[in-house]
């Protein structure tokens, strides 16, 4: 009985970040991105291509495109990740085609704030899904199934790649340059907001700490701070001395009171300090950025 509970708070709580995604990135789509005439890279960028084309509805060209697309991810990547992948898509279709399209007002002043503030939206939107376990598939399946092919190629560099493409590619539908240059405006506000809503929480530093008082510095890590420490061997290379470093990770609004108390203890101490781009593990984040 639990564990049917423990399943329906887990599918309840998919389908409201997927709405509240597929609402941030409709808003970005519709209310920015598509009435600046700009395609900022993946499938979304083509869909919006087509329907100043054609005129046809962006929800459901993304749904449409995408379904060639979730055949390969259903063969190659499993039925678990494409079944959210295709409820994220429907949801994500209804709401920008059934509510923002019809409902919401549009932004039709300067194209460089059209781009950011679209990019800035429907970045937020994606990490909130991309931060349950889903994606809203397009060419990111691609780039997925060709990293397995040529393993030696960085996915992200493939990505770049596509969005790139469909970007260039709007520079010849929209007829003039602009719209590249704002593409990629908006692809960059995108990324970063992606970057620091998935990944920001995960952030830290690490410190290794050459010190005479570093038992008392663990300690004291330890009991205020509640994290681990590791003791490294170390010799001097001038004096031949053997010396423990203690080596620290830490959250960055922990740094300063780690500093703190290293000083405090001795303020003679010697660190090096690293940026941590992710942490996972015991008392930090166990799924990285899920």
């Amino acid at each position: 009985m639990w564990k049917r509970l423990s399943g329906t708070r887990e599918a309840a709580a998919d389908l409201l970040s997927d709405a509240a995604g597929s609402l941030l990135l409709s808003v970005g789509i519709y209310c920015f991105i598509e009435q600046a005439d700009i395609a900022p890279g993946g499938v979304s960028g083509i869909a919006v291509m087509l329907k100043y084309l054609l005129g046809l509805p962006v929800g459901t060209m993304i749904l449409l495109l995408n379904i060639p697309l979730l055949m390969l991810s259903w063969r190659y990547m499993g039925r678990r990740m494409t079944g959210k992948t295709l409820r994220t898509l429907l949801v994500n279709s209804i709401v920008l085609d059934g509510i923002v399209t019809p409902f919401f007002p549009v932004y039709a002043g300067d194209r460089m704030l059209a781009s950011i503030f679209g990019g800035l939206c429907a970045g937020a939107g994606l990490a909130i899904v991309f931060l349950r376990g889903s994606t809203t598939a397009g060419t990111d399946i691609i780039c997925h199934l060709l990293a397995r092919k040529y393993p030696h190629i960085p996915i992200g560099r493939m990505i770049l790649l596509t969005d790139c493409l469909v970007i260039g590619l709007s520079v010849a539908v929209y007829g003039n340059l602009e719209a590249g240059l704002f593409g990629v405006v908006a692809l960059f506000c995108q990324t970063r907001v992606i970057d620091g809503l998935v990944y920001g929480r995960d952030k830290g530093r690490t410190v290794m700490v050459m010190s005479r008082k570093n038992p008392e510095i663990a300690r004291r890590v330890l009991t205020e701070l509640r994290h681990g420490a590791t003791f490294l061997e170390g010799r001097g290379a001038y004096t031949g001395e053997s010396l423990p470093i203690l080596y620290v990770v830490v959250r960055i609004p922990e740094f300063t009171y780690l500093k703190r108390i290293v000083y405090e203890e001795d303020p003679k101490a010697f660190l090096v300090v690293a940026e941590a781009s992710q942490i996972v593990g015991e008392g930090f984040s166990r799924e990285g950025g899920r």
